[in-house]
């Protein structure tokens, strides 16, 4: 699929579902080859995390100690463990945050440069090592621009939700300041503007075609959410059904209790932890492909490609 094309609202989501169904396999066998033992590890944290939590509230709440109190109690009692257990979660999340969250734009940035996906694994890699201090710094400015992005995001958000219209239109604003970031950290990777010139790029590049770029990011974001709040109710109601049937029976064994179960509850958390992945990638792959969409409206680099290579055949 050739990236650098003008495209419009339809284009848009045709060229996400193209690029998916031709790369899509070569994609993510890479994603998870990269970001696998991150991912298992972060998933098994935080199943343990999720269920020592919530099987805590649920006994104090059937105990009539009240959540807080029991809450209180079991953290004064296990501090050690709770503490190294918070600090193993947040570093986890923080690495695989961020090999995951770039693997995107390096992935585009190669298919770019190869102009297709005849690359492998340790291709991804060396740019990975190449573009290390760029991720950083990435990492760095990008969490200081947050801070007026999140109050200006939640200021937005509250605006919209007084308001039953409005409410519908809080995707739009999510998927408006996810696809900056993306953009912007697209747009640093080539090495030719700072990163906040990248960030100003990339507003200009969403404000080229607004309510394309953002009304397509929205859907996408809309379809997410429905998709992993379907899985998480589904999850929820067999997971407390679990919880307090264990919490009944205090004086079975382990042996004696629903194993099938407790295995059925690890497969829909694992189930519903990787469609959250898999729909933040394709999120992603969104709107890399409106950035290119995008860049070739305002720069037409394709456009002066053929024009060049016409030229070269002429002189030929």
């Amino acid at each position: 699929m050739q990236l650098y094309q003008n495209r419009g609202f339809n284009e848009f989501f045709q060229d996400t579902f193209t690029f998916i169904k031709e790369n899509g396999k070569h994609y993510f066998k890479n994603y998870f080859i990269i970001n696998g033992a991150l991912l298992i590890i972060l998933a098994v944290l935080t199943y343990y995390f999720t269920q020592l939590y919530t099987k805590t509230v649920y006994s104090g709440m059937l105990g009539g100690n009240g959540t807080d109190n029991i809450l209180d109690t079991y953290i004064d009692e296990n501090l050690g463990l709770f503490i190294v257990l918070s600090i193993a979660i947040f570093c986890v999340a923080l690495v695989f945050g961020v090999v995951s969250y770039a693997y995107t734009p390096i992935y585009f940035k190669l298919y770019e440069e190869h102009n297709d996906n005849n690359f492998e694994t340790q291709d991804i890699l060396n740019a990975y090592k190449k573009k290390l201090l760029k991720l950083l710094t990435f990492l760095g400015l990008g969490f200081l621009l947050a801070f007026p992005l999140i109050i200006i995001l939640g200021v937005g958000m509250f605006v919209l939700a007084i308001t039953i219209i409005g409410i519908l239109a809080i995707p739009l604003l999510i998927g408006l300041f996810a696809g900056l970031y993306n953009m912007t950290l697209l747009e640093y990777l080539d090495n030719k503007r700072t990163f906040w010139d990248s960030f100003g790029y990339a507003w200009t590049l969403i404000t080229s075609k607004f309510w394309h770029a953002v009304g397509c990011m929205g859907i996408f974001y809309i379809i997410t959410y429905i998709i992993q709040l379907g899985l998480s109710i589904f999850q929820s109601i067999f997971n407390t059904a679990n919880i307090l049937t264990g919490i009944e029976n205090t004086n079975a064994s382990i042996d004696e209790q629903n194993i099938g179960m407790t295995i059925f509850l690890i497969f829909m958390f694992i189930l519903t932890f990787l469609v959250g992945i898999i729909m933040s990638n394709i999120n992603q792959v969104n709107q890399s492909v409106i950035y290119y969409g995008l860049k070739e409206e305002k720069e037409n680099i394709n456009t002066k490609s053929e024009i060049d290579l016409i030229g070269d055949n002429i002189d030929a």
